[in-house]
C-alpha cells in the first residue's frame, strides 16, 4: 500500500513565499529572497495515517499509475505552458501549490475542455458559477476558456468555499458537487459537528458517487504527478510557455486579421485566446486580446496600415419567416460557404425563426478567413 509521505517530509513543502508579492499573468517568475517556507495545507492534512483514508488514496494511485499513465506525461505537457502562473498566483494569495493539480484532473489542462454536463475550461466551470465569479459567457466570448482569467475566478472561487467550509476536503467536494448540495448534506446529517477533512471521510458516502472519488482521485494525481520519473524521460515535450504581448482590438475584430497583422499564424492567435470561441471578438467594444511576445508593436503598425474595408467584420442577423441561407447570402452579398465557416454548428435544414447567425461582410471575407490557417 502506498503510504502518505509525513507533513514535515519535502514532498509536501510548498514554495517560498514571499509577503507582498504579485501575480504576474505574463509568467514572470515570483522572485523570493529571504525564503519563507510553508507546508502545503492540503496535504497536511491530519487524515493522513487513518487506514482507510491511506487506502482509498493508494487506490487512486494505482488508478493513475494504470489506467491513466499514458496521460500522465501528455497533461504534465500541458501543465508547463501555465504552470509558472499558477505557482504564483497561489503563492500571492496564500493557498495551498497542490491545488495546481486540480486542472491536472479536471480538464487535463486543456483550456477548450467541456463536460458531457457542459462544465468548461481548465478549472471546469459551469455557466452559472463562472458568471457568479465575474466571467463572461455568450455565444462569442468564453472566459470559462481564458486560462489567466478563469485561473483568476477559479482561485478566488476556492478561497470562498475555504473560508465557508472550514476545510480543504469539504471545499473541495463543494467545488465538485456545488455548495448548496454539500451545506444540506451538513445540515441535514451533520448540524453539530465543527468542519473538519475527517468530516468529508465520514459524510462521504452521502455525497454523489463523483464527488466520493473527488479528493482521493486529486490526492492519487499529485503523489503520481509529483514523482521525479513523471518528470523526466517520460515527459513528452511540453507545450510553448503561455507568454503574449496585450493588444486592444475594436468590436468584431476577427482573429485571422490579428494573425496577419502581428506576422504570426492563426494557430497561435487562437491558442492565446481561446475565450474568442468564433473566432472573432464581440462587437460594439474594445477588446484585449494577445498576440506573441514581442510582436505588440509589430501588431500596432501593421493594423493601423490595414484598409477598413479589409478588417473582417461580422453583423449578427436573425433569421426572419421564409428565409434561407442563400437568400440571407444574398442580402449581405457573402457565399453560403461563408456563414458555414462562421456558424459551425448551424443545420440548414432546421433553420428557425428567430435564430441568430454570425455573418461577415466585409469584401474579402472569404479569403480572409481562410488566412493564417
Amino acid at each position: 500500500m502506498y503510504t502518505i509521505p509525513p507533513p514535515e517530509s519535502p514532498e509536501l513543502l510548498a514554495h517560498s513565499v514571499e509577503r507582498g508579492a504579485v501575480y504576474q499573468p505574463r509568467l514572470d517568475p515570483v522572485r523570493v529572497s529571504p525564503p519563507a517556507v510553508r507546508l502545503d495545507e492540503l496535504l497536511a492534512s491530519p487524515v493522513f495515517g487513518d487506514p482507510v483514508v491511506d487506502g482509498v488514496v493508494a487506490e487512486w494511485v494505482g488508478y493513475w499509475e494504470r489506467e491513466e499513465a499514458a496521460a500522465i506525461p501528455l497533461f504534465l505537457g500541458r501543465m508547463a505552458s501555465f504552470e509558472q502562473a499558477i505557482d504564483s498566483a497561489l503563492l500571492v494569495n496564500d493557498l495551498p501549490a497542490s491545488l495546481k493539480y486540480l486542472p491536472f484532473i479536471e480538464s487535463g489542462y486543456d483550456p477548450a475542455a467541456a463536460s458531457g454536463a457542459r462544465a468548461v475550461g481548465l478549472w471546469q466551470f459551469m455557466e452559472p458559477t463562472a458568471e457568479e465569479m465575474g466571467l463572461e459567457v455568450t455565444r462569442l466570448l468564453d472566459q470559462r476558456r481564458d486560462p489567466i482569467r478563469s485561473t483568476e475566478a477559479a482561485l478566488a472561487y476556492l478561497s470562498e468555499l475555504r473560508i465557508s467550509f472550514g476545510s480543504w476536503f469539504l471545499a473541495l467536494a463543494a467545488y465538485n458537487a456545488g455548495p448548496t448540495r454539500l451545506r444540506q448534506i451538513l445540515r441535514r446529517h451533520a448540524p453539530d459537528e465543527g468542519p473538519s477533512d475527517s468530516l468529508y471521510w465520514t459524510l462521504r458516502h452521502l455525497l454523489p458517487p463523483e464527488t466520493q472519488n473527488f479528493v482521493p482521485k486529486l490526492l492519487g494525481a499529485i503523489l503520481v504527478a509529483q514523482r521525479p520519473a513523471a518528470r523526466e524521460s517520460e515527459l513528452v515535450e511540453p507545450d510553448d510557455p503561455f507568454l503574449f504581448d496585450d493588444v486592444t482590438v475594436p468590436g468584431a475584430t476577427t482573429l485571422d486579421v490579428v494573425a496577419d497583422a502581428s506576422e504570426t499564424t492563426l494557430h497561435e492567435i487562437e491558442w492565446l485566446n481561446p475565450q474568442f470561441v468564433r473566432g472573432m471578438t464581440p462587437p460594439g467594444r474594445e477588446s484585449g486580446l494577445r498576440v506573441p511576445p514581442g510582436k505588440g508593436p509589430t501588431f500596432e503598425r501593421n493594423y493601423a496600415e490595414i484598409p477598413a474595408t479589409q478588417r473582417v467584420r461580422f453583423v449578427e442577423h436573425q433569421v426572419e419567416e421564409g428565409e434561407t441561407l442563400s437568400h440571407i447570402a444574398l442580402r449581405y452579398g457573402v457565399m453560403v460557404a461563408d456563414l458555414h465557416e462562421a456558424n459551425p454548428e448551424l443545420r440548414p435544414r432546421y433553420l428557425r425563426i428567430g435564430t441568430l447567425l454570425t455573418v461577415p461582410v466585409a469584401p474579402g471575407a472569404r479569403g480572409a478567413n481562410s488566412a493564417g490557417s
